[in-house]
């Protein structure tokens, strides 16, 4: 087979990124060219790992580092917010990322069509919430990767992308598609107009995307899938069981304290690290009891100050390299996070701030591999009974043995990469 060229385009944050760079490698490792078409402040991270970048203005054009302090603003300016329950986040923190979602895509369209031109790729992956209309113009198959959570691929049976909500809890699904649709209701007629303009049929209040009429991957583990009114067709629909990317190599350090104790990584991502008070909060109990933590503290190392002997901060860990090392793991539920917790087998505490991680949270505690817990309504107590419930719950331990075990020998990545190869041979 002549050779295909892949263009992948994730998201601009460092979990779709990543997801992507891996499935990129595998189809390199098969014989073909990946390239990726990137948000300006993203093209370095590709380059890194040796790939072509295409820069594409999601925004009003400004320096990468300008751009990255704007996200990290962003999300610092929303930390009351993170106190609220999901419902009570549709009308600031989730109202304020749609707005800017809904302009990313009309950045896009200026750039797009001139760079896929440039490129010729056979198949094209989009990682993101919102349609690009110019890459499902292009004329090769497209293929949408959904790395948060399974929710996002909506069915009437299962709770709303972003509720965290239970399963059961049918009034609650309702009460929040009603707030999120009256909320997003005029961003949705923007959006709409804008894809009038591309010659796009308008979506149904509340949806910013469809499902690829070609092949979707979803990063979710079949483990803790949803059960849906209406299954997802195999023939579209296909899971890569956490698709968990290589990194180097960590090795432990020593502590000076409890270097024997149960081994914690402490994890917000590089966002949530902002929340600095709660990380605070997390190294002090800690530094009380007969634990160890590593904990990953972003670009905050110069707020910490008197750390306790059996903790370990740093501004960025390889966590694919960490997690099977540690022996439970509190994190914010981003999905990165969330699936590799369960491919290595650790379970986890979810204090969930935004976004998918409230759903990841829920979902944990649902399926029994981990727990859920308020961010910040949490006494020393009862965050050390969990961690201790992670520690010895024999029937836990052998769940995630049995999760880890399937989502291992799925290889992710390679099934990723053949299933994009057979698209492209197919046309």
């Amino acid at each position: 087979m002549a050779q295909k060229t892949f263009a992948f385009f994730p998201e601009a944050a460092f979990g779709p990124a990543l997801n992507s760079v891996g499935i990129a490698q595998a189809v390199e490792r098969m014989g073909h060219k990946a390239v990726f078409l990137s948000d300006p402040g993203f093209v370095e991270v590709y380059e890194g790992y040796g790939f072509e970048a295409h820069p594409v203005n999601l925004s009003e054009p400004m320096p990468p580092e300008q751009m990255a302090k704007f996200w990290e603003d962003f999300i610092n300016s929303h930390i009351p917010n993170f106190r609220k329950a999901p419902i009570d986040q549709i009308d600031n923190y989730v109202k304020e990322c749609w707005e800017a979602i809904v302009d990313s895509a009309k950045w896009a369209e200026e750039d797009l069509p001139a760079i896929l031109a440039k490129i010729k790729p056979d198949v094209i992956s989009v990682d993101n919430v919102v349609l690009f209309p110019a890459i499902k113009h292009f004329g090769v198959p497209w293929v949408r990767i959904i790395s948060c959570s399974e929710n996002e691929i909506e069915d009437d049976a299962i709770p709303p992308h972003l509720s965290g909500m239970s399963e059961n809890d049918t009034e609650g699904h309702a009460a929040f598609r009603a707030k999120f649709n009256e909320v997003i209701k005029p961003i949705h007629d923007d959006f709409n107009e804008f894809l009038k303009s591309t010659g796009e049929e308008p979506y149904p209040l509340g949806q910013f995307f469809e499902p690829s009429p070609y092949l979707n991957l979803l990063l979710y583990p079949e483990p803790v899938t949803y059960d849906r009114a209406v299954p997802l067709d195999p023939a579209r629909f296909q899971y890569l069981e956490g698709c968990v990317r290589q990194d180097k190599p960590y090795q432990v350090p020593t502590f000076k304290k409890n270097n024997d104790g149960p081994l914690l990584y402490i994890s917000f991502g590089s966002l949530g690290a902002g929340d600095t008070d709660l990380l605070k909060r997390l190294i002090e109990l800690v530094g009380k009891t007969r634990y160890r933590a590593i904990v990953n503290v972003g670009d905050y190392k110069d707020s910490y100050s008197d750390i306790p002997d059996n903790v370990i901060i740093d501004s960025w860990f390889p966590q694919p390299s960490v997690i099977p090392q540690v022996d439970a793991v509190i994190h914010h539920g981003g999905n990165n996070s969330f699936t590799e917790c369960l491919y290595f087998g650790k379970p986890a505490i979810i204090m969930a701030y935004v976004w998918d991680g409230h759903d990841n949270a829920m979902r944990v505690q649902e399926t029994g591999h981990g727990f859920r817990s308020d961010r910040y309504e949490w006494t020393d107590a009862e965050l050390i009974e969990k961690i201790e419930a992670c520690l010895t719950d024999e029937a836990m331990a052998a769940r995630l043995k049995e999760t880890s075990a399937h989502m291992q020998s799925a290889n992710g990545q390679e099934k990723a990469a053949r299933l994009l190869v057979k698209l492209a041979e197919e046309q």
